[in-house]
């Protein structure tokens, strides 16, 4: 089944297009859900597992995988779907095998589907009402039916919560930021909340906002009120988002002479040599792997000129 997820290399030139790819998959019931292929390594068949005295529920062991340690995290338990995948056990499941947030991980589903390529103007935020809309960070429709795109670090986060406060020292050191503002965009809750925190403890003041094209009109009606850059220092894009990605969102920055002398960090769970290469083209500044609370404030500061350095 490894061979179900082809080389990663050969998808990037899908980024920039505001184009990706899903692996979708189901939970033990009707409902089909995908996760970006970009996060994937392979699929599985469900491995012997060894049981880890005191661990959560959620996790049904841990694997050895090409010689390394991996947590099996039974997706079904952890998004609270009682009764679906994590009650039956037939051996017909798969482990998809992810690579995000600097960590290596398996989910246990109950079947794997196929990967579809869809363009992110198609993905909208998931409806209220669903009951696991807080495990969603968007939805979509393929023939016809409504696929729900998990927010894999809110389950990640279940399983291995990260801080999301800044070391003192850094905190001393960003106490000249008051007044400053810098812009997040992400669709992760999760992952707002935690580059939230970050920011919060250097001092800056900051706007929010969940995809990209939000941003993006955000950004030009500040710049038809007078000069951006009077009003906002630093962008903080994730690349995966809904309607426009963070790709998509720096290129169009680049492109907007009332815009383009605006700094761009793309902060990502995205890992791998593809990333470097697409900041470049895209036009970003920075690009930063999520999620370490210092790395995040020091690229920042970086990124803003430090009060030391304002100072001189």
């Amino acid at each position: 089944m490894s061979q179900f997820i082809d080389d990663v290399n050969q998808r990037t030139q899908l980024v920039g297009q505001n184009r990706m790819e899903l692996l979708l998959f189901h939970l033990g019931g009707s409902q089909t859900f995908g996760i970006n292929v970009f996060k994937v390594r392979e699929v599985i068949p469900s491995p012997p597992l060894r049981q880890i005295p005191g661990s959560m529920s959620v996790v049904r062991g841990v694997a050895t995988l090409r010689g390394g340690t991996v947590p099996i995290i039974d997706l079904a338990r952890a998004m609270g779907l009682r009764g679906a995948v994590g009650a039956v056990d037939n051996g017909e499941q798969k482990v998809v095998v992810t690579e995000f947030n600097r960590s290596v991980q398996g989910f246990w589903v109950s079947a794997v589907d196929r990967i579809v390529n869809v363009n992110w103007q198609d993905v909208k935020s998931p409806p209220r009402g669903t009951g696991r809309e807080s495990f969603l960070v968007a939805v979509t429709e393929i023939d016809n039916k409504l696929v729900e795109i998990i927010d894999v670090e809110r389950v990640l986060s279940i399983v291995n919560p990260l801080p999301s406060e800044i070391s003192p020292s850094i905190r001393e050191n960003a106490r000249e930021a008051s007044g400053r503002k810098v812009v997040i965009v992400d669709d992760s809750v999760v992952a707002r909340k935690q580059i939230e925190g970050a920011i919060k403890g250097l001092g800056f003041e900051y706007d929010v906002f969940k995809d990209g094209q939000e941003a993006l009109d955000f950004l030009e009606q500040k710049a038809a009120e007078g000069p951006v850059g009077d009003q906002v220092e630093l962008v903080i894009s994730d690349i995966e988002m809904p309607r426009m990605d963070g790709y998509t969102l720096t290129a169009r920055i680049r492109d907007n002479p009332a815009l383009q002398n605006l700094r761009v960090l793309l902060h990502s769970s995205l890992s791998g040599e593809f990333n470097t290469d697409m900041v470049k083209r895209a036009g970003a500044d920075a690009f930063l792997s999520k999620f370490n609370p210092d790395e995040l404030a020091n690229a920042v500061l970086d990124q803003t000129g430090r009060p030391d350095q304002q100072a001189e």
